[in-house]
């Protein structure tokens, strides 16, 4: 069993940047992949980001490569998503989650999710 917790979301201008952390519990989680998702209102849950169990491997959205980078400190327990060049349109819900599938871009093959993180973007 995983719990997770997400911190550091909030307001921001466009432009801005935010890091948002996942807290995990258990003495497993370097076992785990884990993922960023985000949801907006309205919309599906969308793939963000992910790493592998490592760290050597990480995967990303179109719409964020160049723009978020995800880590982890298996040491911490903590994985975080570091987001610059803020838009409009990431404002969303942001959830991580952890995975004994590999850095997958499919939700399906998450076990483990965090209760989410609003991240608002303003113009």
């Amino acid at each position: 069993q995983v719990q997770l917790v997400e911190s550091g979301g909030g307001l921001v201008q466009a432009g801005g940047s935010l890091r948002l952390s996942c807290a995990a519990s258990g003495r497993t989680f370097s076992s785990y992949a884990m993922g960023w998702f985000r949801q907006a209102p309205g919309k599906e849950r969308e793939f963000v980001a992910a790493i592998s169990w490592s760290g050597g491997s990480t995967n990303y959205a179109d719409s964020v490569k160049g723009r978020f980078t995800i880590s982890r400190d298996n040491a911490k327990n903590t994985v975080y998503l570091q987001m610059n060049s803020l838009k409009p349109e990431d404002t969303a819900v942001y959830y991580c989650a952890a995975s004994k599938h590999g850095s997958s871009r499919y939700r399906l093959e998450y076990d483990y999710w965090g209760q989410g993180t609003q991240v608002t973007v303003s113009s």
